[in-house]
């Protein structure tokens, strides 16, 4: 009678088990770095740096408008995830989006992420003031100029009569 032994297909389980994990997290990882991709293209940045793991985040700081050194917030443990959602916080308010479309981005990156990129959605600049951000747009997609206001209300030119 042949006797069976179970450790000679342990490999082969090991293997087929760690196939089924590894193959669900490289389609989620694949979808946010297209998604990312898309985004900083959409903002004038260069889309492969989404696959650069640090450089993506010194992107992200100049599309959202913070300064670079923000970066090194970004290795400080617990301050880290609080600068990454405020970041990624700003990322959806530069595009147009409220702090629902934040928490998407959070929790489903995977699927946010290349709604943002392949969405309808325009990158409007810059969403934080402090550090030089671009003046807000008017209905018509039409940069404001701050030292112009509409309908000539500038107390530097009286109306013309």
């Amino acid at each position: 009678m042949d006797n069976y032994n179970s450790s000679e297909d342990f490999p082969g389980l090991i293997f087929a088990i760690i196939g089924a994990c590894l193959i669900p997290i490289i389609i989620i990882a694949v979808l946010t770095v297209v998604g990312k991709w898309r985004i900083y293209e959409k903002a004038g940045k260069p889309g492969w740096a989404a696959i650069i793991p640090i450089y993506t985040w010194i992107v992200m700081l100049e599309i959202v408008g913070k300064p670079i050194w923000w970066i090194f917030l970004f290795f400080i443990p617990c301050v880290n995830i609080i600068f990454m959602i405020w970041t990624i916080n700003l990322l959806s308010k530069s595009f147009g989006q409220t702090e629902g479309f934040t928490v998407g981005l959070i929790l489903l990156g995977f699927i946010f992420y290349p709604i943002l990129g392949f969405g309808s959605y325009q990158y409007l600049g810059p969403s934080a003031a402090e550090a030089g951000g671009l003046p807000p747009r008017d209905p018509f997609n039409q940069p404001r100029d701050p030292f112009n206001p509409p309908n000539n209300q500038n107390p530097n030119n009286p109306p013309q009569a």
